[in-house]
């Protein structure tokens, strides 16, 4: 062996010129794959095609749109001969259009969210599956969940429509990893907890916020996590190595899921929206 765990494979990654999406092109560069990455802004293409090198290309469109995909997915194969796997990651917060708890979320805000995450997801999926069905083999989908679709957080994280589309997220990659089995095109999804990104930035600059995370994420010191505490998992996922897994979520989310979580004690009893 090389040691390259994605020697050779061809990955499109949907929301791959920052935060998560960047900083898993950049390790599956150096696993040894060829990537296209996708993203809404040409000068980010550029620069991570500049970084990573001849083995990057890109294209720059937006994600909920159903030609985006086709388009990545038909440059990777015409530039690199195949495709192998699919890592969508596009997708965010409709906090500032609307989205919150269930009484407050606005029209606005739950097609904005909704579309944001699930219609990107829905296309970038369906392109890749269709690609794979016609070159006649197999490959990797993973998908970009979140804790908050199985392990809610009331006070701080109180974004109900996003929670809906990450729930709903694991219900098509279930779904899809059932039927599609038996044409070895596996299904999986990744769910982090607080990462900082761009995402991020609200909770990052909240020091009650961050007071929670290290006690709900208590790994590690207690800590939020960076965006490459997810690339090995998804280089695993992405790689032969998981070649009998499918249907999975994966959470990367520094004990998030299994921690209680401790509310500074002048705020206790008191609800966040």
């Amino acid at each position: 062996m090389n040691g390259q765990r994605l020697n050779d494979k061809v990955i499109v990654i949907v929301g791959g010129t920052s935060g998560l999406g960047r900083s898993a092109a950049s390790a599956c560069v150096a696993q040894g794959a060829s990537v296209v990455v996708v993203g809404r802004n040409s000068e980010k293409c550029d620069a991570a095609c500049n970084e990573l090198g001849e083995r990057c290309h890109s294209v720059t469109g937006d994600a909920c749109l159903p030609e985006t995909a086709i388009e990545a997915i038909r440059l990777a194969v015409n530039s690199f001969g195949d495709l192998h796997g699919l890592y969508h990651v596009a997708g965010g917060s409709g906090r500032s259009r609307g989205d919150g708890p269930l009484h407050e979320i606005t029209d606005e805000g739950w097609r904005y969210t909704l579309s944001l995450n699930l219609d990107s997801m829905f296309y970038s999926n369906q392109a890749a599956t269709n690609k794979l069905l016609e070159l006649g083999h197999g490959g990797s989908i993973l998908n970009m969940a979140s804790v908050l679709a199985h392990s809610p957080s009331p006070r701080y994280f109180a974004t109900h429509a996003y929670a809906t589309t990450k729930a709903a997220t694991i219900g098509l990659t279930k779904s899809a990893a059932a039927y599609y089995a038996k044409q070895d095109i596996r299904f999986n999804a990744i769910a982090p907890a607080l990462v900082d990104t761009p995402l991020a930035a609200r909770a990052m600059s909240d020091a009650k916020i961050l007071d929670y995370v290290a006690t709900k994420q208590p790994l590690d010191g207690g800590r939020v996590g960076v965006p490459q505490d997810l690339d090995d998992a998804v280089v695993f996922l992405l790689s032969d190595e998981s070649r009998f897994v499918t249907g999975q979520v994966l959470n990367v989310d520094g004990g998030w899921s299994v921690s209680e979580g401790q509310y500074p004690s002048a705020t206790r009893g008191k609800a966040d929206s």
